[in-house]
């Protein structure tokens, strides 16, 4: 994850280089969500409030590379999506996404164009995020609450992604852009609900005031091995909402594109 963020940074040192071009920097903000064993595939379901922060460096009108700090709350509750009413599973989790993004403008634009003022986009890139899901104050990593505590399989909570979506982009003034943007992101884990393969202990046997061992089997209705979530399939996340970006140039051919344009 450090060399990651190392990667990421010394890419954006050596765009800052380049001569006029042009960087904007700004604010994200809307909702968050999840998709795996608990909400299947409802997308919007318990969105939760994020925030963040970007900067972009415009290749040219039509390509742009973006740097992103995301941070979401998400959730699932089996009592709200009614995956499994029979399993009682629930978790929440803050997601802390760093993302490098490629972005491709279906029409040409660039923040204060009169003409090309606005354009629709796709994008694609890498992430490395953060989570930990909990229940309430506790976690549920450190619980085991698949059996994880007993073979030594833990897993980690930091991890990769790959974001893609789309997104509208708007000149405001000559400085200021905004953008509406949808994106998922493809996760390489299973955990980020903390539910992905076998109960490991008889529910009916289970003391409830074991808080660790209850909150693997709320219901305290299965046996060792059976199904507790799908390991061949792993967890996406969601970030939706809107970004407002101011703009900064360099250089004096800069200055001579913008009068063209």
């Amino acid at each position: 994850m450090k060399k990651f963020i190392i990667s990421i940074f010394i890419l954006l040192f050596c765009f800052g280089s380049l001569q006029s071009q042009d960087f904007e920097v700004g604010f994200f903000g809307g909702g968050s969500y999840y998709l795996g064993d608990i909400n299947p595939g409802l997308h919007y379901w318990q969105t939760k409030p994020a925030y963040g922060v970007l900067t972009r460096y415009n290749v040219n009108t039509r390509m742009a590379v973006k740097l992103s700090l995301y941070r979401g709350d998400i959730a699932g509750d089996d009592a709200v999506t009614k995956a499994d009413v029979d399993r009682g599973l629930k978790f929440e989790s803050v997601i802390n996404d760093l993302s490098a993004i490629f972005e491709f403008n279906f029409l040409p634009y660039f923040t204060g164009s009169h003409k090309s003022y606005f354009t629709p986009y796709i994008f694609v890139g890498a992430s490395g995020f953060t989570y930990n899901p909990k229940v309430g104050n506790v976690s549920l990593r450190d619980l085991g609450t698949e059996g994880q505590k007993a073979d030594s399989s833990e897993y980690s909570k930091v991890a990769f992604a790959i974001p893609f979506g789309f997104g509208f982009k708007y000149s405001i003034t000559k400085k200021l852009g905004i953008a509406v943007e949808w994106g998922l992101r493809k996760t390489f884990t299973d955990y980020i609900d903390d539910v992905s393969t076998t109960y490991y202990l008889v529910g009916q046997d289970i003391d409830p005031s074991d808080q660790a061992t209850f909150l693997s089997d709320p219901t305290l209705d299965h046996e060792p091995g059976m199904q507790r979530g799908n390991p061949e399939t792993n967890d996406w996340y969601a970030f939706t909402g809107i970004t407002i970006t101011y703009k900064f140039r360099f250089g004096s051919r800069a200055r001579c594109l913008d009068q063209r344009r």
